[in-house]
């Protein structure tokens, strides 16, 4: 049974993304494709930041769209190219910002283990104006991941961060979906990094799926020049 089923349609200046994404509970895909193919809109509308013109989303038995659900109320984090960390708090309250009340005290010993991990204890009570780029990039990942949701979305969210740091937060992210068994889409512009924590490609060109499958088989037999020339880049 799916855990995610959308049909996604957004009217853009240059075309039509049409899109549809079915993925059963735990499943890992990678959204590939070129700059300005319409990762981001698929994104952007399964977070619930935008509204889509037609089609239907939904979260097992949550229906998203239509009509669009609010995104304080989806069930979902979604992690992007930028921090977002509000500058006025710690790293402690933007970790928890989420968090009901209720919620946080339930949630204690999961938020000791991300800041463990994440290596933010020494951090948590400082504000997030005094640390570095690729600190606030884990706080970011905590504060994702603090509800447990049960649907992650990652839009490019290792860009400008040094190798190191984005193979350990890979890490991570392949540790707790083992723990919370999570759907995760992510987007990247470079296929070796998604493959590191995808089982399944779904390629966009020009807002249209053109190919899916396994990493080996997209590589091996690559639906179009485009996709080849990006698979060699």
């Amino acid at each position: 049974m799916s855990l995610l089923d959308a049909h996604i349609v957004k009217t853009r200046s240059a075309f039509t993304v049409d899109v549809r994404l079915r993925l059963r509970a735990g499943e890992r895909l990678g959204l590939f494709g070129a700059s300005g193919a319409g990762k981001s809109t698929v994104m952007s509308c399964l977070a619930g930041i935008e509204t889509p013109d037609a089609g239907r989303i939904s979260l097992g038995e949550l229906g998203l769209f239509p009509p669009s659900l609010p995104l304080h109320r989806r069930p979902i984090a979604y992690l992007t190219q930028s921090d977002w960390l509000f500058p006025h708090l710690s790293v402690a309250d933007n970790v928890c910002f989420g968090l009901h009340n209720g919620e946080r005290d339930g949630a204690t010993k999961w938020i000791g283990e991300l800041a463990a991990r994440l290596d933010l204890r020494r951090l948590w009570h400082q504000p997030v104006t005094h640390i570095s780029g690729g600190q606030a990039r884990r706080v970011a990942l905590a504060r994702m991941l603090a509800r447990r949701p049960p649907l992650v979305l990652i839009d490019e969210p290792f860009a400008a961060l040094d190798r190191a740091t984005t193979n350990e937060l890979i890490a991570a992210l392949q540790e707790w979906h083992v723990a919370l068994g999570f759907t995760l889409i992510a987007v990247d512009h470079r296929p070796e990094i998604l493959e590191k924590f995808c089982t399944r490609a779904a390629v966009i060109e020009s807002g249209q799926i053109v190919q899916e499958g396994s990493w080996s088989s997209v590589a091996a037999a690559p639906a179009t020049p485009l996709l080849a020339r990006l698979l060699a880049s």
